[in-house]
């Protein structure tokens, strides 16, 4: 077979097109316990269900011999009998989309375990059965980082040029997280002491960093914790706010004598106004006593004479 100039560049062309097609995979990046779904379409309008064996399987090599059968649709019924059983009960397909040759899996509640390459294979029953449509979709998983928690030393505690020590910590994310202390003053990043990433039995994982620096009157520094897979990147400030300068707390001391000083004045006064009320209504009170019995005394009585009767 020769081939001219053209006719080589041209088939070079092709066959690196078919490469590139063949290798070309989805991918798909899920949080752990989400429901996701994986895609496989077949674009042709005139498909016969139940002439169609759909296989979704795993196609990790290293895995085939664990689980063959992800999920399974033959004769346009679904077949999950040799299904693995990690996947019992948490996949489903769209029936109202499988008309239109769309053949994508719904999986449910997803684990660190979901993690791997998966293959949707589409045959036609004919005299015997030819693959009319192949898609690979990669599969992730990660998990959303705890909103971290920053300690430093004390404020306002007078520490300048002393070295202190700050410790970061947040958790139960997934992969394992980029940590970056920053100096906010002028956005330099510093170097950790010391970061540690502990891993838990659910595949998560928690970070611990520490960092030691001089302190200086106003220090403001800033950890962040990056989950690079799901674009996250989430972090903590702290602030160290100048010490008040004696002045300050003797003006401080003052405004709290003072203070107090006014707290004392106020309840002498307000003892001494009801010193004044109670004095006030008890003269009133014996004044109308002491004319009660004066008005008593001139009362006119039959007895005595009174008023005279008529003859």
């Amino acid at each position: 077979l020769l081939f001219s100039p053209h006719n080589l560049h041209f088939f070079l062309s092709l066959s690196f097109n078919i490469v590139v097609i063949a290798l070309e995979k989805k991918n798909i990046v899920s949080k752990l316990g989400d429901n996701v779904t994986l895609s496989c379409i077949y674009n042709e309008k005139t498909l016969q269900l139940k002439r169609l064996r759909v296989y979704w399987q795993i196609a990790d090599d290293s895995y085939q011999e664990k689980c063959s059968v992800v999920h399974a649709l033959i004769s346009g019924q679904d077949n999950n009998s040799n299904q693995c059983i990690h996947f019992k009960d948490r996949t489903r397909l769209f029936w109202d989309r499988l008309g239109d040759g769309d053949f994508s899996l719904l999986l449910l509640n997803v684990s660190q375990s979901d993690g791997h390459t998966y293959k949707c294979v589409v045959q036609e029953k004919t005299d015997r059965p030819i693959v009319i449509h192949e898609e690979e979709v990669v599969l992730s998983l990660a998990a959303s980082y705890s909103q971290p928690i920053l300690s430093g030393p004390i404020r306002n505690s007078d520490s300048t040029g002393e070295e202190v020590t700050f410790n970061c910590r947040s958790g139960n994310g997934y992969p394992k997280p980029n940590v970056y202390w920053i100096n906010k003053v002028n956005n330099s990043h510093l170097s950790p002491s010391k970061t540690e990433i502990i891993s838990h039995d659910d595949g998560t994982f928690s970070v611990f960093s520490t960092l030691k620096v001089k302190a200086t009157s106003n220090m403001q520094i800033e950890c962040s914790i990056e989950n690079e897979m799901l674009q996250e990147n989430l972090s903590a400030n702290y602030t160290q706010q100048k010490k008040i300068s004696d002045s300050g707390t003797e003006s401080d001391e003052n405004l709290g004598k003072k203070g107090r000083g006014a707290q004392a004045a106020g309840i002498i006064s307000i003892v001494f106004l009801i010193g004044v009320l109670t004095a006030l209504i008890c003269w009133l009170w014996r004044r109308r006593s002491s004319r009660l019995v004066a008005y008593r005394d001139v009362q006119p009585r039959d007895d005595q004479g009174g008023l005279n009767s008529p003859a």
